[in-house]
């Protein structure tokens, strides 16, 4: 039996993980298995916590892209398939990545076409980044070598989906529509929100096609590729968190975010992505993001309890020095606990920059 395996692309913050969980119960509802495959530069990942907090058999590719692991990557999903035995294999490369038609897709359909059907690749347009970075205004704190990575997802792309058209006007939707349009010309566009599910009917129909997909090889420059990469700190972070009577734990996740977020601002560093998830012993959860330096901190899964101890799991990727991003983060989650009552203790805790990327494969031409 062949697998049909759905990789979902896009930038840090895009809306992958709320994406690949509507599908994921979208694919349930019609009676398929579903698995999940994330993949991270570090571990302690918000993103595999939030899909096995809501119930999907999940496995994690940490330490390197999924082009670097992918090896790993095969034995991860072989993982899922022995346990699972899924119809679909739902996949969330690291956010920073690109360049994963020529060093992913076309290997999977290569070197393993008779145990997987590789859907075609869409690739979330994040609004927050990429107007300015399309319209080629100064991205924030990105410099053009990050901004290159960013066209350059949306360039392989089988098919470009917007997110978030829930916080537009029917005006500033079509916009966006003629942004990427006037950039990549030809480039099928889907509109969807992650969050209500709008445009969800038409993002699964394009999944579910097969034919020449997947073959748009890029013609890449690998030292801007690595350069735009390391400019991002990257902090993964895990705290237990104690106290003597219950707290609010989404009025804490939302101090930590605008905490965060005002610490970032004032150091100058762009925010591409904090997430943070917090879970307690009886595993209910909650999740909240900041997707850029000029958007608010939100709750995209609130968690409505009050425990008196859980676990916090921080993840931020953020254009400063990931050693005074740490050192930040510490202080932040530190004076919000204490304001909150809690006594925190920092269990791990890794900060870095992303290595240049050395791909396990890398086709020059599509195959296939």
């Amino acid at each position: 039996m062949t697998v049909r395996f759905v990789m979902v692309g896009g930038f840090l913050g895009a809306g992958k993980t709320t994406t690949l969980a509507r599908l994921a119960r979208m694919y349930q509802a019609r009676g398929k298995r579903v698995g999940v495959v994330t993949n991270d530069q570090a571990h302690d990942l918000v993103d595999t916590n939030t899909f096995r907090a809501q119930g999907f058999a999940t496995q994690e590719v940490p330490g390197a892209c999924f082009c670097c692991r992918f090896d790993e990557l095969v034995a991860r999903v072989g993982s899922l398939e022995a346990a699972e035995r899924p119809d679909v294999i739902l996949a969330e490369p690291v956010g920073s990545c690109t360049d994963l038609v020529a060093t992913v897709i076309q290997p999977l359909k290569d070197l393993y076409g008779g145990q997987f059907v590789v859907a075609p690749y869409p690739v979330l347009f994040k609004p927050s980044h990429g107007t300015r970075i399309l319209q080629n205004k100064p991205a924030g704190g990105f410099s053009p070598k990050a901004a290159y990575i960013f066209k350059k997802q949306l360039e392989e792309a089988d098919a470009v989906v917007i997110n978030r058209i829930d916080e537009f006007d029917p005006a500033g939707v079509e916009e966006l529509s003629r942004l990427v349009a006037t950039n990549y010309p030809g480039m099928p566009v889907l509109r969807v929100s992650a969050q209500t599910g709008q445009g969800f009917e038409q993002l699964i129909e394009l999944l579910d096609q097969d034919g020449g997909f997947g073959q748009k090889v890029l013609d890449i420059d690998y030292d801007t590729y690595a350069e735009g990469e390391a400019e991002l700190g990257w902090l993964n972070a895990s705290v237990r968190l104690v106290a003597l009577a219950p707290f609010d734990l989404d009025a804490l996740l939302t101090a930590v975010l605008r905490g965060l977020a005002g610490v970032c601002r004032g150091l100058g560093g762009e925010v591409a992505h904090l997430k943070l998830i917090g879970m307690d012993d009886a595993g209910a959860f909650g999740v909240g993001n900041v997707v850029s330096s000029d958007t608010e901190a939100k709750l995209s899964l609130p968690s409505h309890i009050r425990p008196r101890e859980a676990d916090l799991i921080v993840n931020a990727r953020v254009a400063i020095d990931p050693g005074v991003l740490e050192a930040e983060v510490r202080k932040v989650v530190a004076a919000e606990c204490v304001a909150f009552g809690i006594i925190p203790e920092f269990r791990a805790s890794q900060s870095l920059r992303p290595g240049r990327p050395v791909p396990t494969h890398r086709y020059p031409a599509a195959k296939s």
